[in-house]
């Protein structure tokens, strides 16, 4: 069974930490708005250190994610920001005290290394959503699943049908199944090591920022070529933002992109999901049982059990 931690509730101790890059500016509105759901926030220190494009060195970054992991009345611990650097520090944490008594991590991008890490070591649900440097401009919308999700309240979602999913095409359908994913870039990153994903029966959702249209292509044939693709049982795509193209085009859009990789497997594809790099970064437990389902014009994912 997957591991759920304590949900939060007014009063207790969260910590912040960067395990990636360093923040340039502050999060200062993302503490205010962390103190206004009437939790306690401890900074660490990685927050206010830089080191090259990191938020300290190894050691510190690793030091800094290892305290509030393992201090008793931290309930749950926020990266900063995302960036490069996680999987610099991942095998540097120890995780006993974590698996004896569970927290929520949350952050996303760069942070799936701690997600898919988390969710296949240790077999606990994670939180994929707004990071306190990103609640600068994450939608109120976005903020108050993140709310929601870690104090424990009912929380689905609704988006428009996209007209090019799959699988879903005319009829209504519904399919459940164990939630994994996060960034595209870092999941191909991690094919091979022991923080991989376990793909099998899972909805995997996807998202990336900044990257070339062949790159998406590349990394969706790794997957692919290494059988993860085939054992799902659906995609949820979120956003795809600041793509970039060469000269000439490559061509093929995002959707189509995805689409070619898995037009033989026998499961639902659905576009246009709020979360990833954008401002309307709805939170997902990664590790949780999703239903997927699609009635009329909508598409809807809800928890279940």
């Amino acid at each position: 069974m997957m591991k759920i931690p304590e949900f939060l509730q007014p009063g207790d101790k969260v910590a912040i930490v960067c395990p990636a890059s360093f923040i340039r500016g502050d999060i200062s509105k993302g503490i205010a708005i962390l103190e206004s759901w009437g939790l306690e926030v401890h900074v660490g220190e990685t927050v206010d250190s830089q080191f090259h494009q990191f938020a300290g060195d190894d050691t510190l970054r690793a030091a800094d994610f290892q305290w509030a992991l393992n201090h008793p009345e931290i309930k749950a611990v926020f990266a900063a920001r995302g960036g490069y650097g996680s999987v610099r520090i991942i095998d540097k944490i120890d995780f006993s005290i974590f698996q004896k008594q569970p927290k929520w991590v949350i952050g996303f991008s760069d942070i799936t290394v701690f997600h898919t890490h988390i969710n296949r070591r240790y077999n606990c649900a994670t939180i994929h959503g707004q990071m306190p440097k990103s609640f600068e401009t994450g939608t109120p919308a976005s903020l108050e699943t993140l709310r929601q999700a870690l104090f424990g309240e009912a929380v689905s979602y609704t988006f428009s049908k996209n007209p090019l999913n799959k699988g879903f095409i005319g009829r209504e359908a519904t399919i459940k199944g164990r939630l994994i994913g996060g960034n595209l870039a870092i999941l191909h990153s991690l094919v091979g090591s022991v923080s991989e994903p376990k793909y099998k029966n899972k909805i995997l959702f996807i998202e990336d920022v900044g990257e070339t249209f062949y790159n998406v292509d590349r990394m969706l044939w790794t997957l692919k070529r290494a059988g993860h693709l085939k054992k799902l049982k659906g995609i949820i795509v979120g956003g795809f933002s600041g793509m970039r193209d060469n000269s000439p085009a490559y061509g093929y859009s995002i959707e189509e992109i995805i689409l070619e990789k898995v037009q033989e497997y026998d499961y639902p594809v659905v576009f246009d999901f709020p979360a990833g790099h954008i401002d309307d970064n709805h939170a997902l437990i990664f590790g949780q049982k999703v239903a997927l389902e699609t009635v009329g014009d909508i598409c809807r994912v809800s928890y279940s059990d």
